[in-house]
C-alpha cells in the first residue's frame, strides 16, 4: 500500500507520466530477480508492440499497462510474493468478458512462443 501511496504521488506532480513512467516500469523490472526480470522485459516488449496505445507505468509497484489512465493488465513477478510461478493479469477495464465466467489472470513458469501468442491474443481483445 506504500508503494501504491507513493505511485499516486508521483503521478500526482506536474510533467508526470510519459517517458518518466516508462522509465520507472522498466527500472522496476531491471531490479526483478534474473527468472522475472527477463520475463518481465519479454511481456514489455510484447505488450508495447501488440498494444502500443497501453502507457506503461507503476501499480503496486509491479509494471502495468492503462488505457486513458485505468489499468488493463499487469505483470507480478514470482518473487513479489514468494509464489512458484509469475502472473500476467487484466484489470476490469479490459475488454474479455466472455459470457458469465472468463479468466482474468495467467499464471506464467515459462514464456513460450505459444504463451506469447495467447497473452497477444488477450492483448488485442483488452484494448478493442
Amino acid at each position: 500500500m506504500r508503494e501504491r501511496a507513493r505511485e499516486l504521488k508521483a503521478a500526482a506532480r506536474p510533467h508526470a507520466g510519459g517517458a518518466n513512467e516508462e522509465g520507472a516500469v522498466l527500472a522496476r523490472i531491471a531490479a526483478m530477480p534474473a527468472a522475472d526480470r527477463a520475463m518481465g522485459e519479454r511481456l514489455h516488449a510484447l505488450v508495447r508492440a501488440t498494444a502500443p496505445d497501453l502507457a506503461p507505468k507503476l501499480w503496486y509497484g509491479m509494471p502495468a499497462y492503462a488505457k486513458d489512465g485505468k489499468v488493463v493488465c499487469f505483470f507480478q513477478g514470482a518473487q513479489k510474493f514468494k509464489t512458484r510461478y509469475a502472473t500476467f493479469g487484466f484489470s476490469d477495464k479490459a475488454a474479455l468478458d466472455e459470457g458469465h465466467m472468463w479468466p482474468t489472470a495467467f499464471a506464467l513458469k515459462e514464456l513460450t512462443a505459444a504463451a506469447e501468442a495467447r497473452i497477444r491474443e488477450r492483448l488485442r481483445r483488452a484494448v478493442r
